[in-house]
């Protein structure tokens, strides 16, 4: 029972890693003299860097709400699930704690349609998905797979 509890924790851990960072790199669309993500669009100009702040369109602000929900709703599952862990009867499932990860994974879910969708017509054809949307879209199954497992999840002594 202890390596599922390590096993579920690590998996879970790892969804949140994967969210912080494809939420804070700045690494959602590339090419060679520029980067951009949900807060800033950099390029880079005869070795002189230069970052202004992202668009603020409607729709970047509903992708930077959708994963910044999702990050908090992975850290309040995780502290459910330490919670429920000690005072939970035997017997009882992580009903709350799955609930909360499975909307975190699709809080995810919608940023990243939101964000493939309307970046189509923002940026040109030229650039391409950077690591950071990559992980986002990595993120999605983990959280997913991870809230499922705690729904499914019984207590045992």
């Amino acid at each position: 029972m202890l390596l599922l509890l390590m096993g579920i924790v690590v998996l879970h851990v790892a969804g949140l890693v994967l969210l912080l960072v494809s939420t804070i790199v700045s690494a959602w669309v590339v090419n060679p003299n520029s980067s951009s993500d949900l807060w800033t669009n950099c390029t880079t100009v005869s070795g002189v860097s230069r970052c202004d702040p992202a668009d603020t369109g409607v729709w970047i602000q509903a992708v930077q709400a959708m994963m910044i929900l999702s990050i908090i709703f992975s850290f309040i599952s995780l502290f459910l699930f330490f919670c429920q862990l000690f005072t939970l009867q035997k017997g009882g499932r992580f009903l709350l704690t799955g609930a909360f990860q499975i909307l975190a994974s699709l809080f995810v879910m919608c940023g990243g349609i939101i964000y493939t969708v309307m970046n189509s017509g923002w940026v040109p054809s030229k650039e391409s998905y950077g690591y950071s949307f990559i992980l986002a879209w990595i993120a999605f199954p983990l959280a997913f797979i991870s809230g499922l497992v705690y729904v499914i999840l019984r207590k045992r002594e």
